[in-house]
């Protein structure tokens, strides 16, 4: 009876609700990193300044180039320090003082984004890029790492849903007054359209800050321990751990073969279908915003009909299928020409991206052998899969443009991608017996 009631105290004292909602408010302030900056404003801005042609470090490079390289290397050096990070969350006790340290990093790097106005302060729009990016990732970890601290596992879907939704609004929200701002910049006292984007940079690193301090109050307070050898090497020791099982799986790791390769095209997608819109298509700020909007808001919808093809089709046939849609929109998106088609194109993207996105992770979990207690080290080697996977594919974007001198073939290339994963998933990916694929 004491174990009972004891079970239950912990569970009252970890379920509550105002801290729960204080920690899924990180995900309202930092979302508009990932909306405003990442996706929608930042890539068309970049390459409306930036010059065509570029010399790099004695390089020559073109602009969209440059921009999906400084995406490659934010991704890379949060590959390499995500196992650090995750170390130092679990062992060191200070999870809320680097939290707010990578929180202050992004948020300020994006307001530095307003004194990006010309080629001669191009170096501050790189580096503001890549330390915003590195400053999301970095929060993230430790945030996502506070999930067992204030919830039971009972709470975990829960909590992260609420997190989610919370994320996608505020961000969505935000987005709408930047594109208020920017096609009415007159009525805010503005000169022209480049005042208001600076305007958003600065709204976005502000709003980021600001309301990250919820979290910073709700979250409980640090228990610092001293970072020995033992947090500093966890992490790495874990994913090698995790590695040499994978390895000794020829399921698990032809499955993370696919997910590499389908995960290198769709992030590529998503972080530079703007750039391609501006640069190929001619696509205005505004535009690009509402392109955006109705990429984020099919998302949804998709996710929730993977989950449904899923519990019809099972997992890896609804990969196949979102694999199939993918290798046709991209195919077509290299002989697109015209405004329309590519808004319609969006909205195929955006329900292929939600449903991709869901159903990739919940796929993997499968895979895990059931007897793991440590599943924690099976998902951040998938996290720094996911992230070396985003390194691959704007890397792979920008050299294919970089020789050839056309988006559209690098557009080609992530169909490439599609197809081997769909090759590789039809063929030799399969669920275990176990995890019947339903």
């Amino acid at each position: 009876m004491s174990k009972l009631r004891a079970a239950l105290n912990l569970k009252a004292a970890k379920n509550k609700w105002g801290t729960i909602l204080g920690w899924a408010m990180f995900d309202w302030a930092n979302s508009a990193y990932a909306l405003v900056i990442a996706v929608a404003i930042f890539p068309s801005y970049f390459l409306e300044i930036a010059s065509d042609s570029l010399n790099v470090f004695g390089l020559q490079m073109t602009d969209s180039t440059l921009f999906a390289w400084s995406i490659s290397f934010s991704y890379l050096v949060v590959a390499v320090l995500s196992p650090l990070l995750s170390g130092i969350a679990d062992y060191g006790g200070k999870r809320k003082r680097f939290m707010g340290f990578f929180t202050t990093i992004g948020g300020l790097a994006c307001i530095s984004l307003v004194l990006f106005t010309n080629m001669q302060t191009l170096w501050i729009g790189v580096a503001g890029f890549i330390l915003a990016t590195i400053g999301f990732a970095g929060g993230i970890v430790f945030n996502n790492s506070y999930l067992p601290i204030i919830t039971t596992e009972d709470k975990y879907d829960w909590a992260s849903a609420i997190g989610f939704a919370l994320g996608f609004l505020g961000s969505v929200m935000l987005l709408f007054v930047n594109l208020l701002v920017i096609q009415n910049y007159e009525w805010f006292g503005l000169h022209d359209t480049q005042d208001a984007v600076l305007i958003a940079f600065a709204m976005v690193g502000l709003w980021w800050i600001g309301f990250a301090q919820i979290p910073m109050r709700k979250l409980p307070d640090d228990n610092p321990q001293p970072l020995g050898d033992q947090a500093m090497k966890k992490g790495y020791q874990e994913l090698v751990k995790v590695a040499k099982v994978v390895w000794a799986d020829r399921s698990i790791l032809r499955y993370l073969t696919a997910f590499f390769l389908l995960n290198a095209g769709v992030q590529a997608v998503l972080f530079l279908a703007s750039a391609f819109a501006k640069k190929e298509l001619e696509f205005e700020t505004a535009d690009l915003i509402l392109l955006i909007l109705v990429l984020q808001l099919v998302a949804i919808i998709g996710a929730l009909l993977s989950a449904w093809a899923s519990k019809y089709f099972g997992n890896r046939y609804t990969l196949i299928i979102l694999m199939i849609i993918w290798t046709v929109v991209c195919l077509i998106a290299y002989n697109v020409y015209d405004k329309g088609t590519f808004y319609y194109l969006a909205a195929f993207v955006g329900m292929v991206m939600g449903g991709t996105q869901s159903l990739t992770r919940s796929t993997y979990a499968k895979f895990i052998p059931e007897d793991t207690e440590d599943t924690a080290s099976f998902f951040s080697f998938y996290d720094v899969t996911d992230k070396v996977s985003t390194v691959f594919g704007t890397f792979i974007f920008g050299i294919v443009e970089q020789l050839t001198g056309n988006m559209r073939y690098s557009v080609l290339t992530l169909t490439s991608l599609f197809i081997l994963s769909l090759i590789l998933l039809f063929f030799f990916v399969r669920i275990r017996a176990a995890r019947v694929d339903a």
